[in-house]
């Protein structure tokens, strides 16, 4: 018998990889009554057969057959064997369930201790805490006596499980117990609270634990505080490590190095970085390439890109240059930094190298592009990614989608939806909110309303960034009473109130969590401008009150709004308490407030005031911006300080802040006023090297110097100006020829209109007539005649034009669109058309054989010829 049990275990051990036969040869040999004292020996053996096979139910037979066949002191080992390996196995919940049934069918001698490290170890590894629990539970009822290894365990399950305080109490009374916490204790509990944001609990553990500290727990202080931005207590740390002959390793110097980047002192984080590269007599680590990494993004971050390029290329010549991780903090840095092209090579750098660029590289690339506005560009790159097999995400739709969005391309962004969709990636609420965003930037309501349709229809979800979103589209668009009413509602039905009683109707039915689509600060704060800008002040304040009453709490946005409304009304008073009740509230300042009061106290000339808030700003370290600046220069010319305010303009150069066309308008203006016309033009000049040529500098400065007297300049620049081919609309040209007939300046009227004709210039003929008018008068007949004849000539270029472009063709060629319509009944009729004038438009119009002035009027055809569409 004994040779046949013998045998039979050997075929066990040989079929290991036939579980369904090991099993049955093990069933025969548990039968052998010969051979139970050698049965518990083969239990683990077949217990691992049986878990590797996921033969669940022949686990729970085997038990049984245990129990069922065995003698008690034969089965108590056995079914321990058992435990061991369902320990060890990815079933918790069944080596539980076993242990339970262990406890009950023998509850004494109780488990050694080793088998509850096993089953806490693998309850802590599978996240069952409720087991740790109850084994701790189990263990103190059967009188085992738990070692510092115990409480490691059972400190980690309550720190994994946040329950923070309740380690913090078992840490306490482990000498109670007669077990001393070691290093790993230690460890296990100040990482706990450093995860969770109590690093200052963590040090009172360290100073508890002197003796018990080592280099990883320093570490993990040391990281902690510094992503806390206590740089100065991580520093002190770090000096205590050494008075404890722990010499900070690389770890520690890393989270320094971070912690300086992350707060932009990178220039103290290069110092560090310097001396661990050279100084290794003072015993300090070598930079590894996190080290390298960490400096790398701490200088793209701050835009030191001469720096960072250096660094790249001491990487490369140490060899550590060579990760993908690498490669995109460079590429990022090089894009945030407008390296665009740089950027492209580093790319293709990578692929040389056979470092595979990774979703997240392309996606760094495209937010370049699209930041940059090179959306053809951006639309290559997702070509080439797919290429390549990389497949854009979410993150690639939605950025090209924004950057779409950006530039007021809809119709494209749409197109990237839909693309996105039409391959299976989902977007996200983010996405959607960018797309509603723009359709009702761009005044595209209904289409809003269907997006926010097809959101529902998906199942996307929707927030309060969407509600906001509608509701700034109705303020700005003027339906004020809509969002008021979506606000209100929001409040009794969540999200679903865009539903409620207005066109955008059974958007959303099905919310998930509605209590995170409730108005906020912004709704309000939107409403509130809103009103303010329609003039509803009192409504206004209403709604601050309410918003007040559903605890949400107004920010500096909010306030500023108010401010601004009662600078802008001249109610100065009124902005101050306003500003009084936004500190009592621990709302700071911004520049927008200094702004608003700039503003106000300007339009009632208090400059000293305006000085005293910019001597304000300064001790606050609130830069000015170009508004700011404006605002003072226009209150000092109004108050005739024209002095004082060039004065500002210098200052805005040297700190760097641009003058915008605003900033050169107040003071041209100004100058021309005082009739200081040289001046005037020195900073036109200036004007158009910081702003450009533009049409509103060149029309402004002509409006100027005409209405200054100053004609011969005025005409100059309108020369320059039709060179430049500048549209018409605000120049008053028609003033100037004017003018210069008046002052018998006839042939430079004229050659303003031949100019005019030959740069293919549509304008006012009603031009015309003071020069027709002033030739006649000196006896140039023949001149006024060919004059009146271009006139009309033109006339009729002009209708023909213009029937032309009615029916859906192309323009004359060479012809600019007319920046003037003129009526020619009006022309005739005005006082600037003399006697003289229309005698010599009726001799040209027989002339040409015609009958009456009244052809050269619009004919009743022309409105007919517009509908029915013939020529």
């Amino acid at each position: 018998m004994m040779e046949e049990t013998r045998k039979l275990m050997q075929g066990v051990l040989k079929n290991s990889n036939n579980p369904r036969l090991a099993w049955h040869l093990f069933k025969r040999i548990l039968s052998s009554p010969s051979s139970s004292t050698q049965h518990h020996q083969l239990v683990g053996t077949m217990a691992r057969i049986l878990v590797g096979a996921n033969m669940h139910r022949e686990i729970d037979d085997l038990r049984e057959l245990i129990l069922l066949r065995q003698p008690h002191h034969i089965a108590h080992p056995c079914l321990i064997s058992l435990l061991r390996v369902l320990s060890q196995s990815p079933h918790i919940d069944k080596a539980f369930s076993h242990f339970k049934s262990l406890r009950t069918q023998f509850p004494s001698p109780p488990p050694s201790l080793p088998l509850y490290h096993l089953l806490l170890r693998s309850s802590l590894q599978q996240n069952r805490p409720d087991y740790v629990k109850s084994l701790y539970t189990d263990m103190i009822e059967a009188g085992v006596k738990p070692q510092t290894y115990t409480f490691n365990l059972f400190l980690q399950s309550l720190c994994e499980s946040r329950a923070l305080d309740h380690a913090l109490e078992l840490f306490d009374k482990m000498s109670e117990k007669g077990c001393h916490p070691n290093e790993f204790t230690v460890g296990i509990l100040v990482r706990g609270l450093c995860r969770a944001g109590r690093t200052n609990q963590a040090l009172e553990v360290l100073n508890k634990s002197h003796p018990n500290v080592n280099r990883v727990v320093y570490n993990t202080l040391v990281s902690s505080l510094c992503k806390e931005d206590m740089i100065d207590e991580a520093e002190k740390l770090v000096e205590r490590m050494r008075e404890q002959g722990l010499l900070p390793d690389v770890v520690t110097f890393n989270s320094r190095v971070s912690a300086l980047c992350r707060a932009g002192k990178v220039l103290e984080a290069s110092r560090i970085f310097r001396d661990m590269q050279m100084d290794e007599e003072l015993g300090l680590p070598r930079p590894n390439v996190i080290t390298f990494n960490l400096m790398l993004k701490g200088f793209c971050k701050q835009g030191m890109m001469k720096e960072a390029r250096s660094l790249v290329e001491t990487m490369k010549k140490a060899g550590n240059f060579v990760t993908l991780e690498s490669y995109n903090i460079w590429l990022l840095g090089l894009l945030r930094n407008g390296k665009l092209l740089e950027a492209r090579l580093v790319l293709d750098e990578m692929v040389d190298k056979g470092i595979e660029p990774n979703i997240y590289s392309y996606n760094i690339m495209m937010d370049g592009l699209c930041r940059s506005h090179m959306l053809s560009d951006a639309r290559r790159l997702m070509d080439l990614m797919i290429s390549n097999g990389v497949s854009p995400d979410t993150a690639t739709y939605s950025t090209l989608l924004h950057g779409y969005c950006s530039k007021g391309k809809v119709s494209e962004a749409k197109g990237v939806l839909h693309e996105m969709i039409r391959n299976g990636c989902q977007p996200n609420t983010y996405t959607c909110n960018t797309l509603l965003h723009s359709l009702w930037k761009e005044g595209r309501k209904l289409e809003a309303e269907e997006m926010l349709q097809k959101m529902n229809e998906k199942s996307y979800q929707l927030d309060t960034v969407t509600c906001n979103i509608v509701v700034n589209g109705l303020c700005k668009n003027g339906e004020l009473e809509k969002a008021i009413d979506i606000v209100s509602e929001m409040w009794t039905n969540g999200i679903t109130s865009l539903g409620k009683g207005n066109t955008f109707a059974g958007l959303v039915n099905s919310i998930h969590d509605v209590s995170s689509s409730l108005p906020d600060v912004i709704t309000y704060t939107t409403l509130i401008k809103g009103l303010c800008k329609a003039g509803r002040l009192e409504e206004a304040k209403k709604k601050f009150i309410e918003m007040m009453a559903k605890n949400l709490h107004p920010d500096s946005v909010t306030y500023d709004t108010f401010i601004w409304s009662f600078c802008k009304q001249g109610k100065i008073s009124s902005a101050f308490r306003v500003l009084k009740d936004m500190e009592r509230n621990g709302c700071s300042k911004t520049l927008q407030t200094y702004n608003s009061f700039i503003f106000g106290l300007g339009s009632k000339r208090q400059i000293f005031e305006i000085y005293g808030l910019m001597d304000e700003m300064r001790e606050k370290g609130i830069s000015p911006d170009v508004c700011t600046y404006n605002n003072i220069i226009s209150c000092l010319c109004e108050g005739g300080k024209t002095k004082d305010a060039t004065s500002l303009l210098h200052e805005m150069l040297n700190k760097g802040i641009s003058p915008n066309i605003s900033s050169f308008k107040i003071l041209i203006k100004a100058f021309c006023k005082s009739s200081d016309f040289k001046v005037a033009c020195e900073l036109f000049e200036l004007a158009l090297n910081i702003c450009g040529h533009k049409e509103v500098l060149y029309s402004f400065m002509f409006n100027e110097l005409l209405a200054g007297g100053q004609l011969s300049e005025a005409k100059e620049l309108f020369e320059v100006s039709l060179d430049r081919f500048l549209a018409l609309k605000n120049f008053m040209y028609k003033d100037l020829i004017d003018r210069l007939c008046q002052d018998e300046r006839l042939d430079d009227a004229n050659c303003l209109l031949h100019k005019l004709i030959d740069k293919g210039y549509g304008f006012d003929h009603s031009s015309f007539m003071p020069v027709i008018d002033g030739l006649s008068k000196r006896g140039n007949k023949q001149q006024a005649d060919e004059l009146a004849k271009r006139m009309m000539e033109l006339n009729l270029e002009d209708r023909s034009a213009d029937r032309t472009y009615q029916n859906g063709k192309r323009i004359i060629p060479g012809k600019l669109h007319k920046d003037d319509g003129n009526d020619w009944q009006d022309i005739i009729n005005r006082g600037g058309a003399s006697g003289i004038a229309l005698k010599t438009l009726k001799r040209v119009q027989k002339g040409w054989g015609q009958g009456s002035i009244s052809s050269l009027l619009p004919q009743k055809t022309d409105y007919l010829d517009y509908y029915d569409g013939s020529g």
